[in-house]
């Protein structure tokens, strides 16, 4: 019988691995949030007028990206699987890169269709044909951003993470230098306004999806005869992450939208809140990938052990880092909130959440490992009824009970999260250990 001291190395070096194959992911996730940022500084720096068009539109566009996203979501564990049963892989790269331009040529006709009856909504008629402008260019960058992500997520199937990771850091420069020139029209360019956001976005995409392929170039050899059953896999593993990932985007927005109805300073601190819950989700979400890609190669190899103690270590790292952050958010949660605004207001009405936001954060991060986990065992569907659950059926009416009926609206809503959060978190941890088990059993 294994001894305390024991498992606690077995578990450390598990660990080490995850952390290794997460750190790169890490540093890509954080630049991404950070091209998000510097659009919306530069917006903002523009006019009034940009920040709400590029705001209205970018909701709207994200909506469509999220669900594309969770479609290439699923490439990693598929090939993962397959490395780990000890298939040829490689030659899959081709049929990689046409499921993500079919991806994104129906997304992108979704995106355009939906441009054309932007009427509807009824926005102000300065705020209109800035918002469809701004779509109808973005919309042809789900090409190249699409392909990004499939041969990101076919490099890491093979733990190649570095170089896809270094890309997105420098489109970060990348966006900021075309934002500004574009925006502003400096260095002999055209003052384009929101239109050069999205002509930056456009290149931006684009240029990266241009790196990832020339990068992958030894990956064009041979030909693989599984293209249908590796489209069938990706399909079959990637719509329910598609539409999970859908349903918990739809749960922030629309509790984002009812706060809104109340005032601008809810809104701000919700929005400062949400924020800082975002910046601190990249370590849990880079773990859950990396846990996704090893779950996925030893699910292949038939090796459950390795199956279960990456999922626990993983789970355990994530409750590490979760039990930091929360000792920096009990201690210094003023001084956290004013980074974002000098109006002590907004601090002060944000200020009673930060304790919600402590349960929160361990819920998140649990079921988020637990997923990553799932993805790895190709066990997605359940991802997506749990989520759709936890924040259309229990979280958002929660919240809307203690907005609407008992007047309790911020810290209402964000106990409304709180609870959607720990019910993904139990469903998706109990589905997860009955898995192993099962597995454990056919074995």
């Amino acid at each position: 019988m294994e001894t305390l001291s024991a498992k606690f190395n077995i578990y450390k070096n598990y660990a080490k691995e995850l952390i290794t194959l997460s750190a790169p992911i890490m540093a890509g996730n954080l630049a991404n949030m950070l091209i998000n940022v510097g659009d919306v500084i530069v917006a903002g720096r523009h006019s009034t007028l940009t920040l709400g068009a590029i705001s209205v539109a970018s909701a709207i566009f994200m909506t469509f990206m999220i669900a594309a996203v969770g479609l290439m979501a699923s490439i990693s564990p598929v090939v993962s699987n397959l490395r780990g049963e000890r298939k040829t892989t490689k030659t899959l790269f081709k049929t990689t890169i046409k499921y993500s331009l079919i991806v994104g040529l129906i997304f992108c006709c979704l995106v355009r269709f939906i441009t054309h009856q932007i009427d509807l909504i009824g926005l102000s008629d300065d705020l209109y044909p800035l918002v469809v402008e701004y779509l109808d260019i973005s919309s042809w960058g789900l090409f190249g951003g699409l392909i990004f992500i499939a041969l990101k997520e076919f490099l890491q199937a093979y733990e190649i993470v570095t170089f896809p990771n270094m890309v997105t850091v420098a489109q970060i420069f990348l966006n900021l230098f075309l934002n500004v020139a574009l925006v502003f029209g400096m260095w002999g360019f055209p003052e384009l306004g929101v239109k050069g956001l999205a002509i930056a976005s456009l290149l931006v995409r684009t240029v990266g999806a241009i790196a990832l392929i020339l990068y992958c170039l030894p990956f064009l050899k041979g030909k693989s005869r599984r293209v249908k059953t590796y489209i069938k896999e990706l399909l079959k593993t990637g719509w329910p992450i598609s539409f999970a990932l859908f349903f918990e985007f739809l749960g922030f927005n629309i509790t984002a939208v009812l706060v809104g109805k109340f005032s601008a300073q809810l809104a701000a601190a919700h929005n400062i809140i949400i924020t800082l819950t975002s910046v601190t989700y990249m370590f849990p979400m880079s773990i859950s990938n990396a846990i996704a890609i090893k779950v996925g190669f030893a699910n292949g190899e038939k090796n459950i052990l390795n199956v279960k103690r990456f999922s626990l270590s993983g789970v355990y790292l994530t409750l590490i880092f979760m039990g930091l952050t929360a000792l920096l958010y009990y201690f210094l949660p003023e001084y956290l909130l004013s980074l974002f605004t000098n109006d002590s207001a907004v601090v002060l009405t944000a200020l009673p959440v930060m304790n919600i936001v402590l349960c929160f954060l361990f819920f998140d991060g649990i079921q988020c490992a637990c997923v990553g986990a799932l993805k790895g065992l190709k066990d997605t569907k359940p991802i997506m009824i749990t989520m759709a659950i936890a924040y259309l059926f229990i979280g958002i009416p929660i919240g809307c009970i203690f907005a609407f009926k008992f007047n309790i609206v911020l810290i209402g809503f964000w106990i409304g999260l709180a609870v959607a959060l720990f019910v993904a978190c139990m469903i998706s941890s109990t589905i997860l250990v009955r898995k192993i088990k099962k597995l454990q059993k056919a074995l």
